[in-house]
C-alpha cells in the first residue's frame, strides 16, 4: 500500500508535461498530509512507501521529490481499463464495471504474455455519483485469474522478490 496523495492535485500540464502545476512544497504538503490521514487508520509511512501520482500523471520533479521524501513511485501498467474505476456516467471515458471487467480478462487472453508482473489500479474510493463499484467484481475477478493460473503478489514482493 502507499499514496495515491491526498487532494489528488494535477501536478504537471498534460500537454507540457515538462511544466509544474504546483511547487516542491505543494507537493510535499499534500504528499505528506495523505500520509497523516492515513496513520489515523495504522497505516503508517515505513509501512506504506509507494507512491502512485494522481492521474497517474507525473514528471521527472514529482520522480526525484518523491525519491527525496524517501518513497518509491510507482506507475500501473497500461493495457486494461482497470483504472477507469474513478469514472461516473457523466464523463465522455465512463466505464461501467462490466466492461473494465472484460478488459482486464481479454487482455490476459490476448497477450502472450498474459497479465504476467502486471500492476492493475484499482480505486477503493470512488465518487459516490459512481454506484456500480468496480471493487464489488474484485473477488470474482481474483477467483477468474486464479482459474487461469495467475498468483498475486502485493507490489513490494513484484519489486524485491
Amino acid at each position: 500500500m502507499g499514496s495515491h496523495s491526498d487532494k489528488h492535485l494535477l501536478y504537471c500540464d498534460w500537454s507540457k508535461r515538462d511544466s509544474l502545476l504546483v511547487t516542491k512544497k505543494q507537493f510535499q504538503d499534500d504528499l505528506l498530509h495523505s500520509y497523516t490521514e492515513m496513520n489515523k487508520y495504522g497505516i503508517h509511512r515505513d509501512n506504506a512507501p509507494y507512491f502512485l501520482p494522481p492521474y497517474e500523471w507525473y514528471n521527472d520533479s514529482i520522480a526525484a521529490w518523491t525519491k527525496e521524501l524517501g518513497l518509491q513511485l510507482i506507475n500501473f501498467t497500461p493495457g486494461t481499463l482497470s483504472n477507469a474505476d474513478y469514472s461516473t456516467p457523466d464523463l465522455k471515458n465512463y466505464r461501467d464495471s462490466k466492461t473494465i471487467f472484460r478488459s482486464v480478462i481479454n487482455f490476459s487472453n490476448e497477450r502472450a504474455a498474459g497479465l504476467n508482473g502486471f500492476i492493475l489500479l484499482l480505486h477503493i474510493g470512488t465518487d459516490p455519483a459512481r454506484t456500480d463499484k468496480f471493487y464489488r467484481l474484485l473477488p470474482q475477478l481474483l477467483q477468474e485469474l486464479k482459474l487461469k493460473g495467475y498468483r498475486f503478489q502485493t507490489v513490494d514482493q513484484l519489486l524485491h522478490p
